[in-house]
């Protein structure tokens, strides 16, 4: 009986891990059903005018992302900061924008989202060779981190939603570094269809990080910010940045890149 009774709760517990993508889309086909509310309405127009521009279709899909997002990702205020409503929805717009066109495209590491009221500190412990340490205390805007945290500054999250034509919006850019931390830490290759797009993925946008760092050293103007010159995965942020924000620009000086970009995020905002 009471191997019986084990083999039992060994099904039931397999049958419960098996539901759950099934009720996770229950409960998201749910939120999705709901009206949305008409102070997250205003709160787009007042804050993300970005929104303003996708098509009817796509202003629908991304209203409906929210809900889940919201639903789903807890915001805890950091430095005395209160959340509001405007805040919450104001980051998850901008978050959101990412997952369009892409049913099955999700923040799936992501727990929750810390919001500090602007930018904020964060000390680390960097190896300098020979057994030596360095502490590093740097200033930040925003952060992701591959145990499902992103880290941002409210003033600096305001600032990226309110000017949509500058190229720089650190909420889509540490949301970007979620997509590609999916699968580990970040190396500038989110999960892909297969290894051939991976190959293709990798001559295109290396190609690109490397006109970037010669347009850097010979101190010509770009496109990019030089910070997306770091290493191949602050390129990918960077360029999803400008891939949102100044995407005629994007594919006038970097068709191939556009592109690429273009095939992984099913949209294409120079249209928009």
């Amino acid at each position: 009986m009471e191997m019986i009774a084990l083999a039992l709760a060994g099904l039931l517990l397999v049958g419960w891990f098996l539901g759950q993508p099934w009720l996770r889309e229950q409960r998201r086909r749910r939120w999705r059903a709901q009206p949305f509310p008409a102070a997250w309405r205003r709160i787009l127009r007042r804050r993300v005018p970005l929104v303003r521009r996708l098509p009817a279709y796509l202003q629908l899909q991304l209203k409906q992302r929210i809900q889940v997002f919201l639903a789903e990702v807890p915001f805890i205020g950091c430095d005395g900061l209160v959340v509001t409503d405007e805040m919450r929805v104001t980051v998850a717009a901008q978050a959101s924008l990412l997952l369009l066109n892409r049913p099955q495209a999700a923040f799936t590491e992501l727990r929750q989202v810390l919001l500090y009221p602007g930018a904020f500190v964060v000390d680390r412990v960097r190896p300098a060779g020979g057994g030596v340490q360095h502490d590093d205390r740097r200033v930040l805007a925003g952060e992701s981190w591959s145990q499902g945290q992103v880290l941002l500054s409210w003033h600096d999250a305001l600032m990226g939603a309110a000017d949509p034509d500058d190229g720089h919006n650190v909420v889509i850019h540490e949301f970007a570094h979620q997509l590609d931390q999916i699968t580990g830490a970040a190396n500038g290759a989110p999960p892909l269809a297969g290894r051939l797009h991976y190959q293709r993925w990798s001559q295109v946008l290396g190609a690109a990080f490397d006109r970037l760092r010669q347009q850097l050293a010979a101190g010509e103007p770009t496109l990019f910010d030089a910070y997306g010159a770091t290493e191949p995965a602050e390129f990918f942020a960077v360029a999803t940045e400008v891939f949102f924000e100044q995407p005629q620009r994007l594919a006038a000086e970097h068709p191939a890149l556009y592109a690429e970009l273009r095939g992984y995020y099913q949209v294409d905002p120079a249209g928009w």
